[in-house]
């Protein structure tokens, strides 16, 4: 199939923002202006979702940012249908670009009775007329294989060892990272390794669902800088928890590095009040006003990866070359320069 002239984004509302930061990087990667394609997706009085494209994509190759965040089926929704929009005006290709994928925490039956929605919700994707799906750092590895399409899933972690080699430059031989349990560790070892830093565990027990029964740490974190890492954090009481065992256990101070900020209920109060000197969360969710405005929470951008992830499926390149600091520090123009 010939190469079309540029490859088109559509945005539905979940992260508009996100979508203009990854238009924009594109349009510097390709020498001239890669706007949104104009649409609109709106709601009828009675909620119900309506999408209209203005613009011709007959043959072309889309990409539907969105990212299936808070209200979840909202957002679900619009996705679906404009991915249905695009496959009946013809487009030759649908990408959907979900840079945090809603459901993903119910990848399987914990008990009986309950459903496993992160494959109900990849049937869908698949139905509407989705044929390829990019996101990043999925809470659970094998939903790619819910899928039978493509699935590219990119790692917060190259980005997050390139802002803490940055952030603490100065005390690096006193970094330690932690996974909040044990099911993290193997997302937390990958940081540690990239930032040559020893590794500790959260170990947490529940006696009911929602309340944390006790906290055990294990590693040495005396005298260390720790920072936690983990995909999401939603109400925060989890990570606070962590945060404040650390400290009793001896830590210098404690961080936190999380790939998607839900950041629901009380979390970001949750946050400010806590042991945590900082948490950096990643803008895969679009971040609140308070969020903005709190004092201890810091975003860091994932358009320039999600841009050049687009453009290197679009020239049919490798997406994994992504997975490299290397690769990542001049696609972000110098922000984490460790000269």
């Amino acid at each position: 199939m010939p190469q079309l002239e540029e490859p088109k984004i559509i945005a539905g509302n979940a992260n508009k923002g996100l979508a203009k930061a990854v238009a924009r990087r594109m349009s510097m990667h390709r020498g001239m202006n890669v706007g949104l394609v104009d649409a609109r997706v709106e709601r009828f009085n009675d909620g119900e979702i309506f999408v209209e494209v203005f613009e011709n994509v007959r043959g072309e190759d889309m990409f539907i940012l969105q990212s299936t965040s808070n209200p979840a089926n909202d957002n679900l929704m619009e996705l679906l249908i404009m991915a249905d929009a695009l496959r009946r005006s013809s487009a030759a290709r649908i990408t959907a670009v979900i840079p945090y994928f809603g459901y993903a925490r119910q990848d399987r039956r914990t008990k009986a009775r309950t459903p496993i929605t992160a494959k109900l919700v990849a049937n869908m994707m698949v139905s509407a007329g989705i044929e390829r799906i990019l996101t990043m750092d999925l809470h659970a590895a094998q939903i790619q294989g819910f899928f039978d399409i493509p699935v590219d899933n990119l790692y917060a972690a190259p980005i997050f060892a390139l802002d803490i080699k940055h952030a603490f430059r100065k005390t690096m031989d006193e970094v330690t990272v932690v996974s909040p349990d044990v099911g993290g560790v193997a997302r937390a070892r990958e940081l540690a390794q990239r930032i040559n830093a020893p590794l500790s565990i959260v170990d947490k027990r529940r006696e009911k669902p929602g309340e944390i029964a006790e906290m055990t740490v294990i590693g040495d974190v005396k005298d260390r800088v720790c920072i936690i890492v983990d995909d999401i954090v939603d109400t925060a009481g989890t990570l606070c928890k962590g945060a404040e065992t650390l400290m009793e256990a001896g830590a210098k101070e404690v961080h936190a590095y999380i790939s998607h900020g839900v950041l629901s209920g009380p979390a970001i109060e949750r946050v400010t009040a806590s042991a945590m000197k900082s948490l950096v969360v990643s803008d895969t969710i679009e971040p609140s006003e308070a969020t903005k405005a709190a004092t201890n929470i810091r975003i860091v951008p994932t358009a320039p990866m999600l841009a050049q992830a687009i453009m290197n499926i679009w020239h049919g390149t490798s997406v994994s070359s992504l997975f490299d600091q290397e690769t990542l520090e001049p696609i972000y123009d110098g922000m984490y320069s460790l000269g």
